[in-house]
């Protein structure tokens, strides 16, 4: 009992038109003639369409939204199938098996969210299908749109070029990044191991290194809670509200003891601090002279935040204002 619309597509001329008659034959009613070349006729269609859709209902809050992201064949959907504890997505050792970013709904720890496995992204001089190229679009999309990106990378490939360029894509758009180092098991290690792999991925990432890095293992399920735990805390993170009272109380005697700088004999006098009303942390400092603080002294400030208030795995940005 669902409302029927025939649509009789290349209808090109009138003769065409003519010939559509037989379509009643069908005993479904009125037929729409159109033509996909030239969109003739899609107006009436959507018209009819229109009238006949439900009254739209209200809308329920969004889910928060966590995007898997990282390089083809590095376990991202192992990863989703571990955690659901089912075999949703297709798994193969053929890079490129992912085309679409699909959404998981997911409740654990007290906290519901949605899973976005998504397709791996190359470099783009090694992307040469249209498909694929569509697949990293939506990939990228899926980062544009999520509030925790969870970069997974393999181990036995490291912390190469592209997975840093997918981790500065994460941190333009201002989103939550947890770093997970999967095959672990697969890695030949010492007791040094895990230090002097963090080590490299820290020197990669500089100067934003307030960042958690797991290492995990799908295969044998080493850790992969653990990630999920570590996501929710960042994105709890990244959505914190610090009273401005608070805010003043603890930076501005930091401040008044490290003050910016002189800069052509002027002097940078930091009045009043407040966190602005926006999805991921960013804060105006108002002062006299805004152009005369440097980037070196925002680093200080952004380090300082760090210390006071966990931010750890959210990009913090910092605007000087004038007062």
């Amino acid at each position: 009992k669902k409302p029927v619309f025939v649509a009789v597509n290349k209808v090109d001329n009138a003769k065409r038109a003519e010939d559509a008659v037989e379509f009643y034959a069908l005993g479904l009613g009125d037929y729409y003639n159109l033509s996909s070349i030239n969109g003739s006729g899609t107006g009436e269609l959507l018209d009819a369409l229109v009238e006949v859709l439900p009254e739209s209902e209200e809308v329920e809050d969004e889910l928060p939204r966590f995007a898997v992201v990282g390089r083809p064949n590095a376990g991202k959907s192992s990863f989703i199938n571990a955690l659901i504890g089912e075999e949703r997505y297709i798994v193969t050792d053929i890079a490129g098996t992912t085309r679409d970013s699909i959404d998981t709904k997911y409740n654990r720890f007290g906290f519901e969210f949605n899973l976005v496995d998504t397709a791996g992204i190359r470099r783009k001089a090694k992307v040469k299908e249209d498909l694929e190229f569509y697949s990293v679009m939506r990939s990228v999309r899926a980062i544009e749109h999520c509030d925790v990106c969870l970069l997974l990378l393999d181990a036995t490939r490291g912390f190469d070029g592209q997975v840093e360029n997918i981790f500065w894509l994460a941190q333009r758009n201002n989103k939550g990044i947890v770093i997970l180092v999967n095959k672990w098991d697969l890695v030949d290690k010492d007791t040094h191991a895990v230090k002097l792999y963090t080590q490299k991925i820290k020197q990669a990432i500089e100067p934003f290194t307030d960042v958690p890095i797991l290492f995990m293992s799908v295969h044998t399920k080493q850790r992969i809670f653990k990630a999920i735990e570590t996501a929710v805390e960042v994105y709890k993170n990244r959505s914190k509200r610090i009273p401005t009272r608070k805010l003043n109380d603890v930076l501005l005697p930091i401040i008044e003891h490290t003050p910016p700088p002189a800069y052509k004999g002027k002097y940078v006098k930091i009045k009043y601090i407040t966190q602005l009303p926006t999805p991921y942390p960013q804060f105006a400092f108002f002062c006299n002279l805004p152009q005369y603080v440097r980037e070196p002294y925002k680093r200080f400030l952004e380090n300082k935040l760090r210390e006071n208030f966990d931010y750890t795995g959210v990009p913090v940005t910092i605007f000087m204002r004038k007062k």
